[in-house]
């Protein structure tokens, strides 16, 4: 007790005795961190989550050692093509002068093109290589001949694969076309499973927009330059709409709770100040700016609008006893100091835990928030009541009275006669009430383990068509043009090979070894449900399709293939480095390095799945058939990469969450028995919390609300912001406790512990009460309007977080009142 004197001593001193050098040296370092704000990053999409998975690790060593769909050292553009019959003699034309006008402009780096109308063009005329003779070869042709070479193309390799599900050879009609345009990019570009902002590609496919653009006819650009562009400008359309609609929001309802404009203004300004701060703080450390780091300034907004409307309210309470400016403030600050500790050290805690988590984003998040905690805890702390200080004594050595200064929830008004609901039920059945709320939280969190985990990049994409009331937002505030989820939902629907509906096994072992294809063709045999088979047998592409292909091509090859096929099955089990050797000296050889390494060490097997088939069951069974093969082998592609982190984001939300609730445990009962040698009273802390938790699981299920990349963190956050709550009733309950014990023993006993419960539990929630409400009705509206967030991920974690603080508010009410008569009766 006396170092916790000490201290709150000597930063109560440097409060009230110098504020206006506090007041100019938090303005300093406001300063110091005010250039942070313009060095900041962005990093969007899911790029940023799969780069440390596993099967993104496998699926790296995939394109590093076959190569990726296109040129290692380029890029490709697609082009969608829609119309009533995209093969018909104008759209052929259509899209082949488009191609060449893309080929013409040389900063657009064009290696080569690739697309149905090519095809066409080429069999009608096979000497037409250029792009202005397959337009000759068009041109020249009749409607009738060029159906002929439409059915005739049909049978070609790769045709079909560019053409809509609804083409029919013998009509010669298709409703849509993709071509792709191969780019020269210095440096390659990185391929993994998600989408990064860092692509070369961006203003390449920018700059083809705007040709296209300029075209007839339906032909749009869409590529990964595009769609990271779009996930960065989805994230600064957020904060436009987000922030102001906040900063509205918690105006209003400061303006009620401050009713005052002077200390509205201190609040305010104490609020931008943590976040110049935070963001600051971002910017020169160089962590990107993710959509998961929107979260962070509503956040602070929340604690910071809490810890700014307890040290208002609790000055108003000294100085309506008629204690002076400087009196009131240290008396006010001397508790309020100790209890915004707790409320950081456990928050601290809660957002700190989410560093455990194997995703680097959820991690920065985590290091993030604690930080702004932390600054937030200092500003409101020491700078807001030093301020507060100094604008007062103006005003008073001036002549100008503070209007408006009586307290929040004080007895006589209507607040005041609300409040006490929960001590209401203290008095008559404290026990039972208990016992019940415990038996169903328990039943809440056991319904809440039934609760989904999802990770796919549908998470982080706008609606396919903004909501009416973002169409009617006035400009500037007005969202853009968002057109990546119809493209994305376009090809998915149209075109089976879009789907991405395959995934890789990554074999690595001599595969010079006589039983090498044997294994792949077993492991292939009787394909678990989600894979696609024929006879029996996956449907898939190996070297092995390969070999056969070749063989079908060189009369040579296939003796070789014929003498090394022991148990004539078709698959050669001898001699396979001379098969290999005879493969990769052929016309074959850069379809076989696709799939097999020069070294012959590692080769790849892709399967394709079903298109109803979930993520989940196609990654376990890729997983089963990866098991199958002799050799070291892993399954990876998009789907299992994206399972990697689904089940990254539950072992992150159930790790953080059982770490945060160990350490706030250990925390509280350390510090109550620092401050009152009280233990037991942590407990009482941190029963209504768990209530919360429970309470707010069992909602995520029940409005279908997964965990995904967010809201993996919203059960450590419930738990640090929900800690806020009761941790500011407990703390004024013991101090009011004491205070009264204290009296009792100075007047010959005439107070026990159990008459000094209800009297300070009725202190407690007519003070602390008043200041809390005003802190959650103004923190579930701020961060209640992340609904209005464009991607859904967004708005899914504002209404957990707005329920977690509205249930935290209740739960520190009502729930707690009887927690601590019962710990008054068998502990205190």
């Amino acid at each position: 007790m006396a170092l916790q004197d000490r201290i709150l001593g000597r930063v109560n001193d440097l409060i009230v005795r110098r504020p206006t050098g506090v007041v100019v040296a938090f303005l300093l370092v406001t300063a110091l961190f005010a250039p942070g704000l313009a060095t900041i990053s962005t990093e969007a999409g899911t790029e940023q989550f799969t780069q440390e998975s596993p099967a993104q690790t496998a699926l790296d060593r995939v394109n590093e050692d076959f190569g990726p769909t296109f040129d290692a050292e380029g890029g490709s553009t697609q082009l969608i093509h829609r119309g009533r019959n995209v093969l018909s003699k104008p759209e052929l034309l259509r899209m082949l002068r488009v191609l060449e006008r893309l080929d013409s402009r040389e900063e657009l780096r064009v290696e080569s093109t690739s697309s149905a109308a090519s095809t066409v063009a080429r069999t009608l005329d096979p000497s037409a290589t250029t792009l202005d003779a397959q337009i000759r070869a068009i041109e020249s042709a009749s409607p009738g001949e060029i159906d002929r070479a439409v059915r005739a193309a049909a049978d070609r390799p790769g045709f079909r694969t560019q053409l809509s599900d609804d083409f029919n050879p013998e009509s010669a009609a298709a409703s849509a076309t993709i071509a792709v345009v191969q780019h020269r990019i210095p440096g390659g570009v990185d391929e993994t499973a998600g989408m990064g902002t860092d692509s070369p590609l961006t203003s390449i496919q920018l700059r083809a927009q705007r040709v296209v653009a300029a075209t007839d006819g339906d032909i749009v650009v869409f590529g990964s330059g595009l769609v990271a562009r779009e996930f960065s400008a989805i994230i600064f359309d957020s904060l436009f709409i987000v922030v102001p609609a906040a900063v509205t929001l918690i105006f209003v309802f400061l303006v009620y709770a401050y009713r005052n404009p002077v200390d509205l203004v201190l609040g305010l300004l104490s609020l931008v100040m943590t976040v110049v701060w935070t963001m600051g703080f971002l910017g020169l450390v160089g962590i990107p700016f993710t959509q998961l780091l929107i979260a962070v300034p509503p956040l602070l907004l929340a604690v910071g609008i809490d810890f700014g409307l307890h040290a208002i309210n609790r000055y108003r309470e000294e100085r309506a006893t008629g204690a002076d400016i400087r009196q009131s403030m240290a008396l006010a600050n001397r508790q309020l100091l100790v209890a915004f500790f707790i409320v950081t050290g456990t928050t601290v805690i809660g957002f700190s835990a989410n560093t455990v988590s194997d995703l680097g984003p959820i991690r920065e998040f985590g290091i993030v928030a604690a930080f702004g905690i932390v600054f937030t805890f200092l500003i409101f702390g020491i700078f807001l009541p030093a301020a507060k200080v100094t604008v007062d004594e103006l005003f008073d050595s001036l002549g100008i009275p503070m209007p408006f200064q009586r307290p929040l929830g004080s007895e006589g008004t209507p607040l005041g006669r609300v409040l006490p609901v929960g001590v209401a039920i203290a008095r008559r059945a404290p026990t039972a009430f208990v016992v019940l709320v415990l038996l169903g939280s328990v039943g809440a969190g056991y319904y809440g383990t039934g609760v989904d985990t999802a990770f796919s990049q549908d998470d982080f994409l706008p609606p396919e068509d903004n909501p009416d009331y973002l169409e009617e937002l006035p400009e500037p505030f007005r969202p853009g043009e968002y057109t990546v989820t119809e493209r994305t939902n376009f090809l998915e629907a149209n075109f089976e090979a879009a789907q991405g509906d395959t995934v890789v096994v990554y074999v690595q072992g001599p595969m010079r070894q006589d039983d090498a294809l044997e294994s792949i063709q077993r492991a292939s045999q009787h394909p678990p449900e989600t894979f696609v088979a024929s006879d029996r047998e996956a449907d898939s592409q190996s070297i092995i399709g390969v070999v056969r292909s070749h063989t079908n091509d060189s009369p040579s090859f296939a003796r070789l293939v014929d003498r090394s096929d022991v148990d004539d099955d078709g698959i050669p089990d001898d001699n396979l480095e001379a098969i290999y050797d005879a493969l990769l000296s052929s016309s074959a050889r850069d379809r076989a390095l696709q799939f097999i390494t020069e070294d012959l060490r590692s080769t790849r097997v892709v399967y394709t799945t079903k298109g109803d088939a979930e993520q989940g069951a196609i990654t376990r069974d890729a997983r089963t058939v990866a098991d199958r093969y002799r050799f070291d082998a892993t399954a990876t592609g998009a789907a299992v990469v994206f399972q990697d982190v689904a089940d990254a984001i539950l072992a992150s939300a159930v790790q953080s969450l059982l770490i945060a609730l160990v350490l706030t445990a250990l925390f509280l009962l350390f510090i109550y028995h620092v401050l009152v040698d009280r233990v037991s009273l942590g407990l009482v802390n941190l029963v209504p919390i768990l209530v919360t938790i429970a309470l707010l699981a069992g909602s995520m299920r029940y409005f279908d609300l997964p965990f995904n990349a967010l809201t993996a963190t919203i059960l450590s956050i419930s738990l640090g912001l929900g800690i806020d709550y009761s941790a500011h009733f407990v703390h004024r309950f013991a101090d009011e406790y004491e205070l009264r014990l204290d009296r009792a023993d100075g007047e010959a006993g005439t107070e026990t512990p159990m008459t000094a419960v209800f009297p300070a539990l009725t202190a407690t929630v007519t003070g602390t009460g008043g200041a809390l409400t005003g802190s959650m009705i103004t923190t579930v509206s701020g961060i209640g309007v992340l609904v209005l967030a464009i991607t859904p991920i967004l708005g899914q974690f504002g209404v957990l977080t707005a329920l977690s603080i509205l249930y935290s508010y209740l739960t520190a009410m009502v729930v707690t009142p009887s927690v601590i008569v019962v710990w008054a009766r068998f502990v205190g």
